[in-house]
């Protein structure tokens, strides 16, 4: 009988543990980088950056903040890519200041397939430049991880976005 009971009680927590996971606010990371570049835009795709985006299971909230741009920041776009790394379309506008250090921010309700596009890691924001007005930096929004600094080796399990991103 106790075993019956403390049976049903564990399904009944799996299942509100479920039921409430997606309810929970989920927060992601980008680290906003320069776009793939070539001779010719070289000395165009500098700069670095960084942006979060929270979901709480309606509005999705992102902001962020870049530094060393060539030239003041034109746009900021939320893309919506087929997978992590590959460029993609349907975009969401952002708030950018205009300067070549700044700020970026935004808030949009996503439907069901953007929702699902941004719990697998294929939403990225892209920033654009009066020197690089196709796109100067971008980063893919991916669950929060420790990223080790620059020359540091990483000490702990390495973040694999195609393996640690969940897959509904």
């Amino acid at each position: 009988m106790a075993l019956t009971v403390l049976t049903r009680l564990a399904g009944l927590a799996a299942a509100a543990a479920m039921f409430c996971g997606s309810a929970l606010a989920q927060t992601y990371q980008a680290n906003l980088g320069p776009m793939p570049l070539d001779a010719a835009t070289n000395k165009n795709m500098l700069g670095r950056g960084e942006a979060t985006a929270s979901w709480d299971g309606k509005m999705l909230t992102v902001n962020g903040r870049f530094a060393g741009l060539p030239s003041p920041a034109t746009k900021a776009h939320l893309f919506v890519s087929p997978y992590i790394g590959v460029p993609g379309g349907e975009s969401f506008d952002l708030t950018v200041a205009p300067a070549d250090n700044g700020t970026l921010s935004g808030q949009f309700a996503l439907n069901a397939k953007q929702a699902a596009a941004f719990r697998t890691g294929r939403l990225y924001v892209q920033i654009d430049s009066q020197k690089a007005p196709t796109g100067n930096l971008w980063g893919w929004l991916l669950p929060q991880h420790f990223d080790a600094p620059p020359d540091v080796p990483q000490q702990a399990p390495w973040f694999l976005p195609q393996l640690d991103t969940p897959s509904r």
